[in-house]
């Protein structure tokens, strides 16, 4: 945990120490890049996280209650989870869960896979207790690997936004409406000025793929969104009255548009 620290320190798996130095943070996904002074440290590789497939086996990493560099055992049990356990109105939950036994002190920690490569950081379980109770949730590492490549190379994360209200699409909701499709993202609302907006998305517009990424939740299109920078151009997929459009879409700073 870095928010608010005075002093950080690391400590290796050789019992070596290590002041730290704070680079940045990132509320929206609570992550946050440290770095020491030292020479030839081993460093892992990070795996393709859109890659990674509910039952592939991963091992979480951490230090449970204090139990140094602990290792579980589990598998992917779902992707894109969200679990409403962040209040920050901009934060990211599109967790990869496992049942990988994770508890306080595993948080910060790598879940990686069977060849030790990087899917995830483990931030947080779902438990009435505290402790383990058989689910925990990880970042992805390709939004982890955006967010450190911002804060290296910025000092902050450089969030896009969309600008569209949003909503899961399921069989209830599609009926209601009268869409020919159930899966989706709903699009409720379009920001005025904002980058929906000015490429031509419209109210009532269900988003079913971006970058030739299936989006079937709101957890997957903020994820997908939240891996580019404001100026990027992404390609959207939207199911219009039963027929399908691609629309380009350049991703605006919400600051520009509150600014008009």
């Amino acid at each position: 945990m870095v928010d608010g620290a005075t002093d950080l320190e690391v400590s290796l798996h050789n019992k070596r120490v290590y002041k730290a130095k704070l680079i940045g943070t990132d509320p929206s996904t609570d992550l946050a890049v440290i770095k020491i002074s030292e020479d030839n440290l081993p460093a892992s590789t990070f795996a393709n996280s859109d890659q990674v497939n509910v039952g592939d086996w991963v091992l979480a990493v951490g230090n449970p209650f204090d139990l140094a560099s602990t290792v579980t055992a589990g598998i992917i049990s779902a992707k894109a989870r969200s679990i409403g356990i962040r209040e920050d109105n901009t934060a990211i939950e599109s967790y990869l869960q496992t049942d990988a036994a994770v508890n306080p002190g595993n948080s910060g920690g790598a879940l990686v896979n069977l060849r030790g490569e990087l899917v995830g950081i483990n931030t947080a379980i779902a438990s009435p207790t505290g402790t383990y109770a058989g689910y925990a949730f990880a970042v992805p590492s390709n939004l982890v690997s955006k967010v450190i490549e911002d804060l290296m190379r910025f000092g902050e994360v450089k969030r896009p936004y969309l600008g569209v209200g949003i909503r899961d699409l399921d069989w209830t909701l599609a009926q209601d409406l009268g869409l020919k499709i159930a899966e989706g993202v709903l699009v409720e609302r379009v920001a005025p000025g904002g980058a929906a907006q000015k490429a031509g998305i419209e109210q009532q517009d269900v988003i079913v793929e971006v970058d030739k990424r299936e989006v079937r939740s709101s957890a997957e299109l903020l994820e997908t969104v939240a891996r580019h920078r404001p100026g990027d151009k992404i390609n959207v997929i939207v199911n219009r009255q039963g027929k399908e459009r691609q629309i380009t879409v350049t991703l605006r700073d919400a600051a520009s548009v509150a600014q008009r």
